[in-house]
Formats: structure tokens, C-alpha cells, sequence
């Protein structure tokens, strides 16, 4: 089964998530602005989801990981839970 390593800044609104890009582009670093913004709980790990197989995650965020260049800033991708920036980091 697939696995993958991601991190990701997960907030409330587009727009939120379109100022934190444009903040990467100016080269912030993503664990921190994961820290400052982000209203999942691993954003006190800098974003960090670790290790986790295809299909752990919803659709949305799935196909984002699984499917998208790795180690790009991918988003704002929507979900049930709000917009995420997402970083894949590895995956195999």
C-alpha cells in the first residue's frame, strides 16, 4: 500500500490561505507560518502529518499527495475542514 509524508497549514478561509502562499513565495518558512496559522493540531508540529497510507486522508487531500509533484506547496485545496496548503514530502 502506498505511503506518503506530508505537512500541510490548514485554515478557515480562502482567503487566509492565499495570504500564507503569498507569504512561502516570499520565503517564509512553512513550519513557522504551520505554527502562527494553522487550526489543526499539528500545526504545533510545524504542520506535520508524519506517515500515512492512501486513503487515511479525504479524497481531496489524497489527490493532492498521492498525485501531485512532491515537495511543492500545493492549495488552497478545500475539504470538510477548511482550505489546506499542502507540502508533500515523500512518498512511495
Amino acid at each position: 500500500m502506498a505511503t506518503a509524508s506530508a505537512v500541510h497549514i490548514l485554515v478557515k478561509t480562502k482567503e487566509e490561505a492565499l495570504a500564507i502562499l503569498a507569504e512561502l513565495k516570499k520565503g517564509k518558512k512553512f513550519d513557522q507560518l504551520a505554527k502562527k496559522h494553522s487550526i489543526c493540531p499539528s500545526g504545533k508540529r510545524g504542520g506535520s502529518l508524519g506517515d500515512f497510507h492512501r486513503g487515511d486522508m479525504v479524497k481531496a487531500f489524497d489527490d493532492v499527495v498521492f498525485k501531485r509533484p512532491i515537495l511543492k506547496v500545493h492549495g488552497p485545496i478545500k475539504t470538510r475542514f477548511g482550505y489546506h496548503l499542502i507540502k508533500t514530502l515523500y512518498r512511495n
